[in-house]
């Protein structure tokens, strides 16, 4: 999961990502079947905050942000239509199922008695009433090139040398790492302490920050150091432990104690062994609701209720999320991506959000076949394209579609990457991976509002955000036309999407400028307005 997990402002990060500036540039577009952007398009007005939290709903004419058309969508389209209901697979960290914005639209299995202890509908799953869990209660995870160094048996000779390589390189990231967080902490600390004995309060804001005027050298050093701080919108206090968290990470890369742990041990199961079923449980929250932010915040981006007044809207009605939990903190093992990905299709999904990957997958014929057990049962899997701003072309980034990154196993998987929501040379999110053949269409996935445990809301980045947008709208296909194909939903996302014709900014780096057509297969943008017309002439033919 290290290459898809949602962009947070993490300590380390907020050096790198520091001096991020707007665009004044217009990007040409052009719809193929009912969106034609003008020629000369211009932002408006800077975008409100009402709007950030549903830009991925907004409209790339009239609101002038890259959005899906999905408002225009429901307002134009599907007033008065009556879908069938679409069960969505969250293969992911887990969810919150007690959101009060995700408890109305959850799958339940009618086959299973809750709480009895039997396996009623005997698919070998005791009690799975929502979904299932296959890490039990594991929540910290190696990555899996530590995996293949402490057992160089998982993998040949060449990708065990490359684990290695990429075990020295992280290695030494880390010591350089780790020296850096050690001096923000001091300078943070020192600074805290010497504006809460000038201020007289122990809590302060980045406006009693700004507001000082002492001249003594001591507070406007610290003043400075503070004001840079807080700017990245966390409190002192979560500053510190952002800080803290980061540089513990380090110090354990920088020790080896990374590679000691064997987490998978709790569990009972050999996975390295496909066969091993009878593991994990039914609580598809996880242990600790807290580490079930990523996949919460999956699942409502598709379908956390709509017109309730709470959070924001997800893209899809008449949706059912069933949960499958096997995405931890760290890689996740293909064994349990195979068996959660078969779980969803054996349990009715249509359509299955991957929010996940990883640069190694010593048993990825696991996944790949079933992936096609998926396209075989007619179900869409909607993949995220991965956040280290690499070319999937040549960078590995599993699962694929691809095992030569050339030809095609499977016609049932889309693979997204993400934009931002300026409209402009910066549409492209700095982090995401790119691929002319591998990256089949872009979508929203930076500042993306959703629901995240506890009955909170947040906004998160990264291509994680980006590919439930995509499944929100293969949802809504698959709910009006549900007699067209998995295949055929694919074609239509990337066949109808608003084409972007200039150049982009790539990778974050101004001196990066490519046509957006040479990012991805289609060289377009998801549109719900344009999808859902296809998606109406295709169903006629």
């Amino acid at each position: 999961m290290n290459t898809i997990k949602p962009i947070y402002i993490s300590a380390f990060a907020l050096l790198v990502l520091a001096g991020c500036g707007t665009t004044k540039q217009v990007i040409n577009t052009t719809g193929l079947t009912a969106i034609t952007a003008p020629l000369n398009v211009k932002k408006k007005a800077a975008i409100t905050e009402n709007n950030l939290k549903r830009w991925s709903h907004l409209d790339i004419v009239t609101d002038t942000i890259p959005g899906m058309s999905v408002d225009r969508a429901y307002a134009e389209l599907l007033k008065g239509k009556i879908g069938v209901p679409v069960i969505v697979g969250i293969v992911d960290s887990g969810v919150d199922i007690e959101h009060e914005d995700l408890k109305n639209v959850l799958w339940t299995n009618a086959k299973e008695i809750a709480g009895n202890g039997i396996d009623d509908d005997k698919n070998g799953f005791i009690d799975d009433i929502h979904g299932w869990n296959f890490l039990g209660d594991i929540t910290k995870e190696n990555l899996e090139y530590e995996r293949i160094i402490k057992d160089k048996t998982l993998a040949d000779e060449a990708t065990y040398q490359a684990a290695r390589v990429l075990n020295d390189k992280k290695v030494a990231e880390a010591n350089v790492g780790k020296s850096r967080l050690e001096q923000m902490l001091v300078a943070i600390k020192e600074s805290d302490a010497t504006l809460t004995k000038h201020l007289g309060k122990a809590v302060y804001t980045i406006e009693d920050v700004k507001a000082i005027t002492a001249t003594e050298a001591d507070i406007q050093k610290s003043k400075m150091t503070m004001q840079q701080m807080l700017s990245y919108g966390l409190p002192v206090e979560g500053l510190k432990e952002a800080i803290e968290k980061d540089l513990t990470g380090f110090v354990a890369l920088s020790s080896g104690e990374n590679i000691k742990t064997d987490y998978r041990k709790v569990l009972g199961d050999n996975p390295n062994d496909i066969t091993d079923t009878k593991y994990g449980n039914n609580n598809v929250i996880g242990p600790d609701k807290s580490e079930a932010l990523h996949g919460t915040h999956v699942a409502g981006i598709v379908a956390q209720s709509r017109n309730n007044g709470l959070g924001t809207d997800g893209i899809a009605n008449n949706v059912q999320i069933l949960t499958v939990r096997a995405v931890p903190d760290g890689d996740e093992y293909d064994k349990d991506i195979a068996l959660g990905i078969r779980y969803a299709v054996d349990n009715g999904a249509k359509v299955i959000n991957g929010s996940f990957g990883k640069a190694f997958s010593p048993h990825k014929q696991w996944v790949y076949d079933a992936i096609k057990y998926a396209e075989k049962k007619d179900v869409l899997f909607v993949h995220a394209a991965g956040n280290d701003a690499k070319d999937i072309d040549y960078a590995d980034n599993f699962p694929t579609d691809s095992d030569d990154k050339k030809i095609e196993y499977a016609d049932n998987v889309i693979t997204i990457g993400a934009l931002n929501f300026e409209y402009g040379d910066k549409v492209v999110a700095r982090f995401s991976n790119i691929g002319i053949i591998n990256v089949d269409v872009f979508a929203p996935g930076v500042q993306i509002y959703a629901t995240t445990p506890n009955n909170s809301y947040q906004f998160l980045a990264g291509t994680s955000m980006a590919a439930p947008n995509v499944a929100g709208v293969a949802a809504l296909i698959r709910s009006y036309y549900p007699k067209l194909s998995a295949k055929q939903v694919k074609n239509i996302l990337m066949e109808s999407g608003v084409a972007i014709t200039a150049d982009v900014v790539v990778g974050g780096k101004a001196t990066d400028m490519r046509s957006f057509t040479t990012l991805s297969k289609s060289g377009k943008i998801v549109n719900a307005y344009n999808a859902l017309i296809m998606a109406e002439k295709m169903s006629k033919k």
